[in-house]
């Protein structure tokens, strides 16, 4: 116990868990756990032992002050006397027991850092002593390792039960230095905090050099190997980028996913051995893996000595064969009792049940899709199967890899504590699950495009022939909305295929597209004598031609995915009254409302929508009003082109602007999978009022 400070001691806990969990090899995401004890004054004004233990939920490597409880160390203590406790009774004890309210929810395993005697204790789920924790000799090898050192606890799920058997296993073996969960992970402690991360390593280091070692003298060749050689790089993600969109619509029959899609060496390396297919229907590497990647993977049995189209029929029976074993899976649980200390038995809640879809398909050759429900949780099922492998790869040198049996999985995938962390996640907004590319993203109504639809829950692929103004975007969102919530592709609208390349890149971010804005813009008009045929064909390649080549590939694409889809085409009011010297421009803006008056009729037999927003005159932040085209409005008013903003302002009945962000809600309105759900071929016009574009 320190006499330190609460918040030098809180701090320390901080900072030693950031550190812990800045490496994935020794924390995952979300998993682990660590705490501190400490003397502090209660509310009273009275010494009081304090623990300090991570709350539900939050990740180590992310982790703040906030992120941690404090309770009152002699009240968990007496629980230890106890032999039996439910978790409903453990949780609501521990409710009585904060030392300051509005903290989170404690750590399920918070009565394991409770019952030991040390001052600062980690729990984490490093690789290295996963080798022994999952492998089949992994007990007998521990002891080799580590000696009188270890305590070795048989599989029990975490809670009360753990917690105190652990703790009576560590008061009559008080030389013990550390405890190892089978089939789970590893405990270590120290009476600093800079001792206790020191022992933390060290066993670490240790459990990784024996292995290693017994590794390199086996001489096996990794997963027995290889069975499918790697295709090509840029062959693989071409393939992947075709494949995509296929897979993320028979992923998601039941939620939208988002897709992540990964090719590095070990996964190429497991993904096409000799051992996947034995491994790969083994479970979890870890019980904390099993709500982002489930029991098992799918393993696609493809090669690439068979086709693209042989790839997508694979595909259809494996999710199928894959979504059959889940729900035989949850049959054959579903009468189990999640709580066997509860006064009556706990089964699973009805509204509980996840979501049948693989969350990790392995293609050989290809690599590897996670699905999430945003980005964010697509990477954490991703690094999760990361450290699969590496656990995977040590547990088989240790003699052979082992798991949970599906009870055991199912008792940890539906028992009520971890679900009560996915119910911690805010109600989903709008766009929610949903991925839009929007052309011309850099400029005003292309940028607050993106901005509106990524602050209501989108994914972004910005798309700009001016990369670098779509890369700020991009690196804005990221920041400001979620990592990882949007890219930037670089994409001229008449070339086909440049246009074509974007859209595979979009696949490959995200897993396909639910929206595409066609906005990409162009501001090159003149009287009729002056319109030059460069003039015109440029206007008709981007405006018309353009948008005619970003709708198809938008067509193609959730053809493929088979779940409909949305196109808003952002227009003019010029497309409706023709304006003042600019015949070029209207003529192809009335080209591109017709083009997506067609597709309208076209794509409602796919469930695909197109609308239209038609803007008027939206100066502020736009780029179509740079330079000439705004000289040559100014001229129009006969006014300065400093002018022209209060010009457009007088002229509306609201007397306001027209700003990108007007235009943006229009195309929220159309693109939203909620407000507009039933409307198809439709137009709505923004222009503050004025019934033509040009002056009367």
């Amino acid at each position: 116990m320190t006499d330190t400070p609460a918040e030098t001691t809180l701090a320390q806990l901080v900072a030693r868990s950031r550190k812990l969990g800045a490496d994935r090899t020794v924390c995952n995401w979300g998993g682990g756990n660590t705490s501190a004890k400490s003397e502090e004054l209660d509310f009273r004004g009275r010494q009081a032992r304090i623990l300090w233990v991570k709350g539900s939920g939050s990740d180590l490597a992310t982790c703040t002050e906030a992120s941690f409880t404090g309770l009152y160390l002699d009240d968990l203590l007496p629980l230890l006397e106890r032999e039996r406790l439910s978790d409903t009774a453990m949780v609501d004890y521990l409710a009585h027991c904060f030392y300051e309210p509005g903290h989170p929810r404690p750590s399920i395993e918070t009565l394991l850092h409770a019952f030991l005697p040390f001052a600062h204790i980690d729990h984490t789920h490093a690789d290295a002593t996963n080798y022994f924790a999952c492998a089949a000799n992994g007990k007998e090898l521990a002891y080799e390792c580590f000696g009188d050192a270890l305590i070795w606890i048989p599989y029990r799920r975490p809670g009360f039960g753990l917690a105190r058997e652990v703790a009576l296993a560590v008061r009559a073996r008080p030389e013990a230095k550390l405890v190892i969960l089978a089939k789970h992970g590893l405990i270590t402690w120290g009476d600093t905090d800079e001792a206790c991360y020191a022992t933390t390593l060290a066993t670490i280091a240790q459990a990784h050099t024996f292995v290693e070692a017994r590794i390199e003298q086996a001489k096996r060749r990794l997963f027995g190997g290889m069975r499918v050689e790697p295709m090509e790089t840029a062959e693989r993600r071409a393939l992947a980028a075709q494949i995509a969109p296929i897979l993320r619509g028979l992923v998601s029959a039941e939620k939208q996913q988002i897709l992540r899609f990964e090719d590095g060496e070990d996964v190429l390396g497991f993904a096409g051995s000799h051992d996947a297919p034995r491994l790969t229907a083994i479970g979890a590497a870890c019980p904390d893996h099993l709500v982002h990647t489930k029991p098992w993977p799918l393993l696609v049995d493809w090669s690439p000595v068979q086709t693209s189209a042989d790839l997508a029929e694979t595909l259809r029976r494996g999710i199928a064969a894959y979504v059959a074993q889940y729900r035989q899976y949850l049959a054959d649980n579903m009468q189990q009792d999640l709580d066997p200390d509860a006064a009556t038995p706990v089964y699973r809640a009805a509204d509980a049940v996840a979501d049948p879809h693989p969350r990790v398909i392995l293609i050989p050759g290809v690599g590897m899709f996670t699905t999430g429900k945003d980005a964010a949780q697509a990477d954490v099922s991703a690094q999760l199967y990361h450290r699969a492998i590496a656990v995977m790869r040590g547990a088989e040198a240790c003699d052979g890899f082992i798991s949970l049996s599906d009870a055991e999985s199912y008792a940890v995938e539906y028992w009520p504590l971890e679900q009560y962390k996915l119910k911690l996640a805010p109600p989903e907004r709008d766009f929610a699950r949903r991925i839009v590319l929007v052309t011309g993203a850099a400029g005003g109504i292309g940028s607050a495009v993106c901005r509106r639809l990524a602050q209501e829950g989108a994914h972004v692929v910005a798309t700009d022939i001016d990369l670098a103004g779509a890369e700020q975007l991009a690196s804005y969102l990221n920041t400001h909305v979620g990592a990882g919530r949007a890219v930037a592709v670089k994409m001229d609208v008449t070339n086909e295929e440049s246009v074509r390349v974007a859209f595979e890149q979009a696949a490959l971010a995200f897993g396909g597209l639910d929206i595409v804005v066609n906005n990409a813009g162009l501001a090159a008009s003149a009287p009729i004598g002056e319109t030059s045929l460069g003039m015109w064909n440029k206007n008709w390649q981007v405006l018309a031609t353009g948008y005619f080549l970003v709708a198809r590939e938008g067509f193609r694409l959730f053809q493929a995915q088979g779940r409909g889809g949305n196109l808003v085409f952002v227009a003019s009011k010029n497309g409706l009254v023709a304006g003042k010297n600019a015949a070029a421009y209207s003529t192809a803006k009335a080209a591109e409302i017709h083009l997506a008056r067609c597709l309208a009729e076209e794509g409602g037999q796919f469930g695909i929508r197109v609308n239209i927003v038609n803007p008027d005159a939206v100066l502020s932040g736009s780029r179509i009003w740079d330079s000439t085209w705004r000289q040559e409005r100014a001229a129009t008013y006969g006014v300065a082109p400093e002018q022209l903003e209060e010009v457009y302002r007088k002229r509306t009945t609201l007397g306001v602007n027209i700003l990108p962000e007007d235009i943006a809600e229009a195309v929220a309105f159309f693109a939203s999978p909620t407000r507009s759900l039933k409307s198809t071929g439709n137009i709505i016009n923004v222009d503050g009022g004025v019934a033509a574009a040009y002056p009367r």
